[in-house]
C-alpha cells in the first residue's frame, strides 16, 4: 500500500473512533428515551449504523495492522507497484493517468488503479512506448504507455 493510501485509511479510522462512534452512541441514548424500543425506528436505525461503524473499525484496524507501506519514489524504470502511468487509447488517442495501488486504496474515478485489475496486470513490467492490449467488458482495448513516473 502507498503512504497516501495508508494515511487515508488511518484518517478514516480516527474519524470513526473519535466522531462517528460517539455520535451514534448519543443517537442510541436519545432514541432509548423515546420509550418502547420494539417500535422505535430511530433506535433501530442508530443500532444498524453502530453495527456498520464497529464493523468498519475492525476492518480498518485489520488492514492497517497487516499493511506494508511501499515508497514508490524509490523506484525507476518499467511499470511497478506505485507507478503513475499515462496511457493513450490507441483507437481514440484519449489520454488517462493512473497510479497503480493496492486493493483497499483503489478508486478508479480518482485514478487509483487496483494492482489486481486486468489493466494493471497488463502494465506491470512494461516500459514507455510499449503497447498493451486489455480485455475489458466493452471488448479488447489497446493502450500505449506515454509516460511512467514514480511520485
Amino acid at each position: 500500500m502507498t503512504r497516501a493510501g495508508f494515511n487515508a485509511l488511518d484518517d478514516e479510522l480516527k474519524s470513526l473512533k473519535s466522531v462517528d462512534r460517539p455520535a451514534v452512541i448519543r443517537a442510541i441514548a436519545e432514541a432509548r428515551e423515546h420509550g418502547d424500543l420494539s417500535e422505535n425506528a430511530e433506535y433501530h436505525a442508530a443500532r444498524e449504523k453502530q453495527s456498520f461503524i464497529e464493523g468498519r473499525i475492525k476492518e480498518l484496524e485489520s488492514v492497517l495492522s497487516r499493511a506494508e507501506v511501499i515508497d514508490p519514489t524509490k523506484f525507476t524504470g518499467s511499470v511497478k507497484f506505485g507507478a503513475t502511468v499515462t496511457l493513450a487509447d490507441e483507437s481514440s488517442g484519449e489520454e488517462r493517468t493512473y497510479q497503480i495501488v493496492g486493493e483497499v486504496e483503489s478508486n478508479l474515478e480518482a485514478g487509483l488503479l487496483n494492482i489486481r485489475s486486468p489493466l494493471a496486470r497488463a502494465l506491470i513490467g512494461k516500459d514507455e512506448g510499449d503497447s498493451v492490449e486489455v480485455r475489458t467488458p466493452g471488448g479488447r482495448r489497446s493502450y500505449e504507455i506515454v509516460s511512467i513516473k514514480y511520485l
